[in-house]
């Protein structure tokens, strides 16, 4: 059987189909069905505090791994993540890298800001979120960039991952959130980000360590996608409003952050923008966001910064921003690999050639400048 060349053929299959079926399992869980809670009580499965029966939480290694591990193996996602993010770059890969993460940053950053201010900021039009729509506007999806830019970009435009890597995870939400005020202290932020800069220190310090947890960017995902899946309710993805609000995310991100992104390079006198397109898009492992996001925020009410009410209103966006987020995994990965070939056409009209470095071009130019100036 192929079951994960299947799941791959899906965009953002790796997170979205663990995610639906842990949704799924979950919502027949919360079925309390009578024929499977008896089932389970006559195997010695124990009462949960409600007094019922459920498949998700029989205890033991089980309940650890499908049921309660969401937010340890997104902290293990997150330290191999942190582990990738290289520090040596190119020059050039090192300037795509910073324009294509800025540019995406701050409108992200922008467009959540403007929501807030016009909308209410937890449950606005649409049931979207400051979070929600900062978490998927913020983070690209690093594997359809690195395909795409392999494909129809040059070497430069790929090694911008290394810096694109940045906006893996929850930092620069984290970020924005205190940006915008939100009551986080910096104890809750170096909670969260901690594995990714131990990561980072150690995948930059020994080569064969960021080899060896290379793995863990994706071997992580399947878990905890179904661990946080298996806490929703897959009414959540059937409900109009979050699709709708779910599209909204993907359109935003693909047309804003890809639409900016080609502006700042042609203000830098970059001619190719298959780079810009095809990083328009919401990562599948940014549906971990507002759980990192919640975990932040539990350290915030502990410590006294963070109001109980706070508290609950981010834990009670949490699932539908997941299913928001990963709604617009699914659409933008449909709509940048159609935006690349499209612009990549529109390219090699013009005599551009995406797949070569400028290099040649700027470097004849000069020396044209030159002669003119000596014969002058």
């Amino acid at each position: 059987m192929r079951i994960k060349e299947t799941v791959e053929k899906i965009p953002g299959g790796l997170m979205v189909v663990p995610l639906l079926l842990g949704a799924t399992l979950n919502t027949i869980d919360q079925m309390h069905i009578p024929m499977v809670m008896k089932s389970l009580e006559f195997l010695g499965a124990p009462q949960t505090e409600e007094g019922f029966y459920e498949f998700l939480r029989i205890g033991g290694f089980s309940q650890e791994l499908f049921k309660d591990s969401a937010l340890v193996l997104i902290a293990l996602f997150l330290f191999c993540v942190g582990s990738q993010m290289n520090l040596k770059v190119g020059g050039l890969a090192l300037k795509k890298g910073v324009l294509l993460t800025s540019s995406k940053y701050l409108t992200g950053l922008a467009v959540g800001m403007a929501f807030g201010m016009i909308f209410d900021p937890w449950n606005g039009i649409l049931g979207l979120s400051t979070l929600a729509i900062i978490a998927g506007m913020t983070n690209s999806n690093s594997g359809m960039y690195a395909a795409l830019t392999g494909q129809y970009g040059n070497r430069s435009d790929v090694g911008g991952l290394s810096i694109l890597a940045i906006n893996d995870g929850p930092f620069l939400t984290l970020l924005s959130l205190g940006i915008l005020g939100t009551a986080l202290p910096m104890i809750a932020f170096i909670a969260v980000l901690l594995p990714i800069g131990i990561g980072m220190i150690l995948g930059n310090l020994d080569p064969k360590i960021r080899e060896f947890l290379k793995p863990g960017e994706t071997l992580t995902i399947p878990f905890f996608a179904f661990a946080l899946g298996a806490g929703m309710d897959l009414a959540n993805f059937l409900n109009p409003s979050v699709l709708a609000g779910g599209l909204t995310i993907a359109i935003l991100t693909f047309v804003l952050t890809g639409g900016v992104s080609i502006l700042v390079f042609k203000l830098f006198k970059e001619r190719s923008y298959i780079a810009p397109i095809a990083e328009a898009s919401t990562a599948g492992n940014a549906a971990a966001t507002p759980a990192a996001v919640a975990a932040a925020a539990s350290v915030a009410v502990g410590s006294g910064a963070m109001t109980a009410a706070e508290f609950e209103a981010i834990q009670n966006i949490v699932p539908i921003a997941t299913a928001q987020i990963s709604i617009a995994t699914i659409a933008t990965s449909l709509l940048c690999p159609l935006g690349v070939i499209l612009m990549d056409r529109y390219q090699r009209k013009r005599g551009i050639d995406g797949t070569k470095e400028d290099i040649g071009r700027k470097h004849n130019e000069n020396r044209t400048e030159l002669k003119q100036s000596v014969n002058n």
